[in-house]
């Protein structure tokens, strides 16, 4: 049976979305690994409706079950002020439980972001998701400089994890260089994940 790798995002305009599905892509070049791609519902004021049990599109909504199935994580948002947005915080803010009984502890992880702008908050982005993940005793994966696109790249990606600029209207295509990045962040942590699979 293949191992799943979740991937999991919150997206607003499509481009965190985009990027998860390179990242997928990259997870199932692994041969054995498998990934699944969830993302998180957004937040409302309680004064709004409620969110339907499936999204009208893209991934199917993360369940806590998603965390304990998985082989290891990858986590995606676009940047808000420097830091992961409020929907996928809220989902990592439920996961006590999780926490608690050591679920994601020794899985290893990665993250990625999309920004509108060069300078917009991607490494923070990146590491405000990666701390939670250290909190839950996960192994954190990065992007090593053996990757040609690290140093070639004019627009996302860094050693912290793969990302993307959208551009102030986002407009802005995922370029080759952001592909490139985000496929081989997903082949690292399926790479990973079964290498530590076959330690006895």
């Amino acid at each position: 049976m293949p191992a799943d790798i979740l991937v999991l995002y919150y997206s607003r305009s499509g481009h965190t979305a985009q990027l998860a599905r390179m990242v997928a892509r990259g997870v199932e070049e692994i041969p054995g690994m498998h990934a699944r791609l969830r993302q998180v519902p957004p937040v409302a004021p309680v004064t709004a409706v409620a969110q339907p049990p499936e999204p009208d599109e893209g991934a199917p909504y993360v369940t806590l079950d998603d965390l304990a199935q998985c082989a290891g994580l990858a986590m995606g948002s676009p940047t808000r002020f420097g830091n992961m947005a409020a929907p996928l915080k809220y989902f990592i803010d439920s996961t006590g439980a999780q926490w608690g009984s050591g679920t994601l502890a020794g899985k290893p992880a990665a993250v990625f972001t999309s920004t509108s702008t060069m300078h917009g908050g991607q490494e923070s982005t990146l590491l405000s998701m990666a701390l939670p993940l250290l909190h839950h005793g996960m192994l954190l994966v990065g992007l090593p400089y053996t990757e040609p696109a690290l140093t070639s790249t004019l627009s996302g990606g860094s050693p912290y994890g793969a990302s993307h600029v959208s551009g102030a209207g986002g407009d802005n295509a995922i370029t080759e260089h952001e592909r490139e990045l985000a496929r081989a962040l997903g082949r690292r942590l399926a790479d990973v994940a079964r290498r530590l699979a076959a330690t006895p």
